[in-house]
């Protein structure tokens, strides 16, 4: 979801949206998010519950960033990523992993050569086939499953209501 800013009242935003892969999406203008603020009831639900885990996803990358090995985030990243897909392929070019994951696309190379090794993904020509999810789970840091328990946790908060 992108406008989170005019939920929590703002009107801009610096944040600069990219789309990793193709699918659904659905557009409401940012004058219809206000106004539906402004006017409070059911439709808003889900948002607070999106922002908090947008948040908790925020700040565990933050502090994933400081602390785990590149191996470790790309698995992350990986594994966030094929939750948020159908299937197990997702079509993504080195050039675009390098930005999400701040590092030059050489060290993507080494580490999707290195997982794709280890018999987790396969790796070429763009195209990422998960191929083990718990061998990439395992390569993983723990990052992945404090985000994953917390959105899990809102998104079954959300439906129960």
């Amino acid at each position: 979801m992108l406008g989170i800013t005019v939920f929590m009242g703002g009107n801009s935003t610096t944040i600069r949206a990219v789309v990793q892969s193709a699918g659904m999406n659905y557009r409401l203008p940012a004058s219809e998010l206000a106004a539906q603020v402004a006017r409070g009831g059911e439709a808003l639900r889900p948002v607070p519950l999106y922002t908090q885990s947008l948040v908790t996803q925020m700040t565990q990358t933050a502090a994933c960033i400081r602390h785990h090995t590149l191996n470790q985030q790309f698995s992350r990243w990986l594994l966030m990523s094929f939750d948020r897909l159908i299937g197990t392929e997702m079509v993504m070019t080195q050039k675009l992993i390098s930005k999400m994951l701040g590092v030059k696309s050489e060290e993507v190379t080494a580490v999707a050569t290195a997982l794709g090794a280890s018999g987790a993904i396969d790796y070429r020509e763009g195209r990422i086939q998960l191929v083990d999810r718990a061998a990439l789970k395992k390569t993983s840091c723990e990052c992945y499953q404090v985000v994953k328990r917390e959105c899990d946790r809102l998104d079954s908060s959300r439906s129960s209501r």
